[in-house]
């Protein structure tokens, strides 16, 4: 118990002096950490503004902001203790060290992260676009980091990696903001083709959902065995096109009957909604 007295009693005056000399020193690495917490909230506000002024997904912009955030406060902590005289090398080596374990064990993981920042800046689609990948189409509801959410037509959720994803085709049908209906329509060889056109085309100009421009066409399509058929491409909005597609090929059907124009079995759309 008396060992403690004792010492600071003999060596009183070495203290003070290493209190003297270190105290400049705290000081310093105290107005760092201080000034250092402060500019990285003013420097993750910043970014996160010119992220949202750049429209970068929300997702991704959150991930991007926490990770130069993280960065920024390993620098300035090494750089507290480097002030406050703590050797840091080894503490550097260490950081390295993890970060190649980890980096190898997760090498699917960062190739999907490294996906997703490639669909995030080049913007092959964006959150609420209908797009066809991997063999499925939906809905973007989502882009995660690892991976994109996408919502069928059923209401059914998907995910698809985006590694996979941002190596791939992809078909964005939300793009262009408009698409053509590529219809399939069959009729019998006796039928009139000129009356049977100009009934067609009467149907896709009465129906307010199709486009006035680009103007629809009714072109002749093949000569099969038992049948002609014809092809029909109206165009319509993204919002508009399925509920198109269904009155135009009901109202098509409607109007040949009623005209006695006779129709083979065969009705089909040649490219996927």
């Amino acid at each position: 118990m008396t060992l403690l007295p004792e010492f600071i009693t003999e060596n009183g005056e070495h203290i003070r002096l290493m209190l003297v000399d270190y105290f400049p020193r705290l000081v310093t690495a105290i107005v760092i950490l201080i000034v250092g917490i402060y500019a990285i909230r003013v420097i993750k506000r910043i970014v996160q503004k010119i992220m949202v002024q750049r429209q970068f997904e929300p997702t991704l912009s959150k991930f991007l902001a926490d990770i130069m955030i993280w960065a920024l406060r390993i620098l300035l902590f090494v750089v507290f203790i480097s002030k406050l005289g703590v050797e840091t090398s080894a503490f550097v080596a260490i950081l390295g060290a993890g970060g190649l374990a980890i980096g190898l064990s997760l090498q699917g993981s960062m190739s999907n992260f490294a996906g997703g920042m490639l669909i995030i800046v080049f913007k092959p689609f964006r959150v609420g676009d209908t797009i066809e990948a991997q063999g499925v189409i939906g809905t973007v509801s989502e882009i995660q980091i690892f991976v994109t959410k996408l919502t069928t037509g059923n209401n059914q959720t998907i995910f698809i990696p985006n590694g996979a994803l941002s190596n791939n085709t992809i078909i964005n049908y939300s793009m262009a903001g408009t698409r053509r209906a590529d219809l399939l329509f069959a009729v019998a060889y006796d039928a009139d083709l000129k009356r049977t056109k100009e009934i067609i085309q009467s149907v896709l100009t009465s129906n307010n959902k199709v486009l006035k421009n680009p103007e629809p066409a009714v072109v002749v399509n093949d000569l099969t065995d038992n049948s002609v058929r014809l092809a029909i491409r109206p165009w319509a909005t993204n919002a508009d096109y399925g509920t198109m597609v269904s009155e135009v090929l009901e109202s098509i059907k409607l109007e040949l009957m009623q005209a006695g124009i006779e129709t083979q079995p065969f009705v089909k759309e040649s490219s996927k909604k």
